[in-house]
Parts: C-alpha cells; sequence; structure tokens
C-alpha cells in the first residue's frame, strides 16, 4: 500500500467517525447534544475535505476543478444521502416506517443516478 493511501485511509476513517457520531449526537434525542453533535458532523466534514486536498497532493495531482457535472454529481449525492439518513431516521429513531422506508428507497435510487452521471451511459 502506497503511503498516500494510507494516509488517505486513516484520515478519512477518522472523519467519518467524526461524522457518524456527531450525526448520533444530533438525531438521538434520548443524547441531549444536538448542538454538539452539529458541530463534530460539522468538522467530519471539513477533515473529509481536508483528506481530499493532502491525498492529491501527495499523489501529485492537480486540484479538483469546479465544474458543472461536478456541481450536479455533488447535489446529487447531498441530496440521495440526505433521503436515505431521513428514511432511516423515520423508521428507527420517530416510529415512521412506512414513510421512512418509501423515502430511504427514493434516496438510494437518488444515489444510483450517480452511476450514470459519474460513468455515463454507453
Amino acid at each position: 500500500m502506497k503511503k498516500s493511501n494510507f494516509v488517505a485511509l486513516v484520515m478519512g476513517t477518522i472523519s467519518g467517525v467524526f461524522f457518524s457520531l456527531g450525526m448520533c449526537m444530533a438525531m438521538l434525542p434520548d443524547w441531549n447534544a444536538f448542538r454538539p453533535g452539529v458541530i463534530m458532523g460539522c468538522v467530519g466534514i471539513l477533515m473529509a475535505l481536508i483528506t481530499v486536498a493532502v491525498w492529491r497532493k501527495m499523489e501529485h495531482k492537480d486540484p479538483i476543478k469546479i465544474t458543472g457535472k461536478a456541481v450536479l454529481t455533488a447535489m446529487v449525492s447531498i441530496i440521495g444521502t440526505l433521503g436515505l439518513g431521513v428514511g432511516m431516521c423515520m423508521t428507527m429513531v420517530w416510529s415512521h416506517t412506512v414513510a421512512g422506508i418509501v423515502i430511504g428507497l427514493v434516496g438510494i435510487v437518488v444515489l444510483l443516478m450517480l452511476i450514470p452521471i459519474c460513468k455515463g451511459v454507453k
């Protein structure tokens, strides 16, 4: 394993842990930690962005260029992830099982739309 991949693996794991723990803190009302959870989730997102920048620097790649396709890909991934997450919360936390499953499935379908957006249809 190359050093750049190992560094990205470690930094990505740490950022994922911060983000997921922050979201658990924010979404579980029993913990009474909404504001610290949002802060910790934002720290996880910031660390993920730093991870991408560090990995690209270690691989001697050019910075990411912001194009229309990149913005579309980011928007579709954010919408799909939020849909899947809201569906999971509705099912597991708020006891709205049927609506949560439907919204979660819509989120999965939106995430599946990323395949033709990123790879194209041939």
